[in-house]
């Protein structure tokens, strides 16, 4: 079939963008494709809807608007609020929105000139200028990790004498049968699909066509949009760091054991924190909690923050929260022990029943919280054995019959207390 500018079916009109058109705006971009001319803004507030508050997550928010004399329809035609939506869920499902924090970024497509589908290349456009907002506000220091998780363009076909073809233009449009919108992340995956067979209805083979055309014309959009960010590319799906908050080397090798590359993981002095937290809870879960948020904050990093002891049944679950420090002196290893071993000179060996317990908290910048414990049951021996671990590992004996001091790093990692809360946390981690 011949199209009226000589295109192949599956070819693209010629598409450009140009980042920071608007220089007042914190990220901006002009995007031309063909006869289409869409200015997208993206601005940002500090303040959230009221259906978000106290929920430490932002929103992304979109509008959509035909100017007068862009094209056929006013600038009040009702598809102005339904394609605004459109752009907002494609975008939304770009971000990671517990990484804006309390903040709302809206973007603005103004369309000057519509020869042909809008709304796809405002999703397109709109995408550039929120890297470009995100890429500025880590540039001030507002974020240290950026929200954007995932690389989003949008592309438009239809049928045009039953053939299936990309791009259409707006004479193209009128004298289609069915058309077809999609937004593709860069892993191939479909955010937002919408068909209309105004003309006549879809065959399946048919609406597989029109979204092969898409996914093609989508990707090469993609192309185009890391050519147009540069060095601003980077603020796409970044590898994410994790703090954890604590400078004990055993227990950050530990943790760091049990995940994977995925992640930089790093120490808090590594991450520029020196402070002081008071950890003033009377929990582990509350411990933990805090050490988290305070890293968090400080260094605009995820921080996992855990707080760990011993807690004896016959001392009443002593030394419990005070575990580091239950001879006076923080982290004194012996002289915990001996005064671990002295409280219990009369308890027979039936009743030396105890448990190591880690409570785990996962914080991320924006204030969002994930907590879980794990336990792992044992007893205190009458003396030590083993000479790994540290703490309290060469007198706690865990059910197989060792101590945490005899057992090996692997095995170690495997059974403690540490590793059973680490499982839970895990899916919370695979979210970053």
């Amino acid at each position: 079939m011949d199209r009226f500018d000589g295109r192949a079916p599956d070819a693209l009109r010629p598409c450009r963008v140009t980042p920071d058109f608007v220089p007042s705006a914190d990220g901006s971009c002009l995007i031309e494709c063909g006869g289409v001319r869409v200015i997208c803004t993206a601005y940002v507030e500090d303040a959230v809807p009221p259906f978000l508050n106290g929920k430490n997550e932002g929103w992304l928010a979109a509008r959509y608007a035909l100017l007068p004399a862009a094209g056929r329809r006013g600038p009040r035609d009702g598809r102005n609020a339904e394609n605004g939506r459109f752009i907002a869920r494609a975008l939304r499902s770009a971000v990671d929105a517990r990484f804006l924090g309390g903040r709302t970024v809206t973007v603005n497509c103004d369309v000057l000139e519509s020869d042909g589908d809008a709304c796809a290349p405002a999703v397109t456009g709109g995408f550039v200028a929120l890297c470009c907002a995100v890429d500025k506000m880590m540039r001030r220091g507002d974020l240290r990790e950026s929200p954007v998780v995932h690389q989003v363009a949008a592309a438009a076909a239809g049928l045009l004498e039953s053939a299936p073809c990309l791009d259409l233009t707006r004479r193209e449009e009128e004298e289609a049968d069915a058309r077809l919108a999609c937004v593709m992340n860069e892993q191939g995956g479909f955010s937002e699909v919408r068909a209309a067979g105004e003309g006549r209805a879809l065959t399946t083979p048919e609406l597989n066509a029109l979204l092969a055309l898409a996914e093609k014309g989508a990707s090469s959009l993609h192309q185009m949009q890391l050519r147009a960010l540069g060095d601003r590319a980077d603020v796409i799906a970044p590898r994410r760091t994790l703090v954890i908050a604590s400078n004990n080397a055993h227990k950050i090798r530990e943790i760091s054991d049990m995940l994977d590359d995925s992640l930089r993981v790093i120490s808090m002095r590594e991450a520029g924190f020196t402070g002081e937290i008071d950890e003033n809870g009377e929990t582990f879960e509350e411990n933990a909690r805090i050490k988290a948020l305070a890293v968090a904050r400080a260094t605009g990093f995820c921080a996992l923050a855990d707080d760990s002891g011993l807690t004896v049944d016959a001392l009443s679950g002593a030394p419990g929260v005070r575990s580091a420090r239950y001879a006076g002196a923080h982290g004194d290893d012996a002289a915990n022990n001996a005064l671990l071993i002295q409280n219990l000179r009369d308890v027979p060996a039936q009743e030396r029943t105890a448990q190591f317990v880690c409570a785990m908290a996962l914080a991320l910048p924006g204030g969002r919280v994930y907590a879980v414990q794990g336990a792992c049951p044992g007893v205190i021996t009458f003396a030590p054995r083993g000479e790994g671990g540290f703490g309290y590992d060469p007198y706690f004996e865990y059910v197989s019959g060792e101590t945490f001091a005899e057992m090996g790093e692997a095995e170690k990692n495997r059974v403690s207390h540490r590793a059973l809360a680490m499982r839970a946390m895990l899916p919370y981690i695979e979210t970053l």
